[in-house]
């Protein structure tokens, strides 16, 4: 083995240890992906034909364009019903312990099936949704590729979508490459950030690869949250006195994306969400230097959004054009 690749194999090695020690991971690009899966799942993500109305999708209420969520307190639904909580981020999704604050569903597909069934949401039945499906003749070639003949079902629609969801990650952000070894990819304020955010104790709940989405935590641990949101996050689900207030922690990946914060939408400013939280959860009171130097930091979360071309979605037989007859 020759010097130079010696040293390269050393600066790798010293690399992989560094980002170990870091309390945050990079995102890595998504892999082991069904692309034809992945192909129908996005036609069904941005196809209102899901809901009752035809009017609402899954990306109504999770923008692609507008870091996965709606920027609105709490999601519209079906008859402009306004939603109990705010829309968490679809993007790097992928990566959450389980889906929803409360985290009634355990994965993506289990997540996929809740909005269309609910009655305030798309206000759809999986029995509907199927039927609509079927009736499209694009579609149903398309299943039979993915999933074979007569395999249009409420479990075969949320696979796909879900396989679509897994490639929403955002990497490349620019503190991922500082993690990745470019000291010169983040400023020295943003840098004062991250330590304020590690020695204040932030990363206890805000770690790992998504910056959270890895526990429940109770919203208000040192001072009570004010809200009038009637959400109790877990205990909806474990039915626990003992886990009243207990929501899934939030991603921080593209946060500066994904206003208006908290499970109530209570604030459009990351400025004040950092303080109601270094308040709350820490029992800390951010300087307004400091605060500044964490809402720069986190700005360096936001990664690369995922690449892809809107689909066309599939006609419907009536809207498939009649052929001209013969003259």
């Amino acid at each position: 083995m020759t010097f130079k690749s010696t040293l390269i194999i050393g600066l790798l090695s010293l690399s992989v240890l560094s980002i170990a020690q870091e309390p945050i991971q990079p995102i890595k690009p998504a892999s082991n992906i069904n692309l034809a899966m992945m192909e129908l799942g996005k036609k069904l993500y941005f196809d209102p034909r899901l809901s009752k109305s035809g009017f609402i999708s899954c990306n109504s209420c999770h923008n692609l364009s507008m870091g996965g969520t709606d920027n609105l307190p709490t999601s519209i639904g079906h008859k402009w019903n306004q939603g109990p909580i705010n829309a968490p981020t679809v993007l790097n999704s992928s990566f959450n312990i389980a889906q929803f604050w409360d985290g009634r569903a355990k994965d993506l597909k289990e997540q996929a099936g809740g909005p269309i069934a609910n009655p305030g949401e798309m206000a759809s039945t999986h029995a509907l949704a199927t039927s609509v499906i079927k009736s499209i003749p694009g579609y149903v070639q398309e299943f039979e590729l993915v999933f074979g003949k007569d395999k249009i079902n409420a479990d075969s629609m949320t696979s796909a979508i879900a396989e679509f969801e897994k490639t929403l990650v955002t990497p490349h952000s620019p503190f991922d490459q500082w993690l990745l070894g470019d000291k010169e990819a983040i400023s020295a304020k943003e840098l004062a950030g991250y330590e304020l955010f590690k020695n204040s104790g932030c990363v206890g709940c805000h770690n790992g690869v998504a910056v959270g989405g890895s526990s429940y935590q109770k919203m208000g641990i040192i001072k009570k949250f004010q809200t009038s949101n009637k959400a109790i996050g877990l205990a909806g689900v474990t039915h626990k006195d003992s886990d009243k207030f207990m929501f899934k922690v939030p991603t921080l990946r593209n946060i500066e994306l994904t206003y208006p914060y908290f499970h109530d939408g209570a604030t459009t400013s990351l400025k004040e969400a950092v303080n109601i939280m270094g308040e709350i959860q820490l029992g800390r009171q951010f300087t307004d230097d400091e605060s500044d130097k964490i809402v720069a930091f986190l700005k360096t979360l936001t990664g690369n959004a995922p690449a892809f071309d809107l689909p066309q979605l599939p006609p419907s037989v009536a809207e498939t054009p009649k052929p001209e007859p013969f003259k």
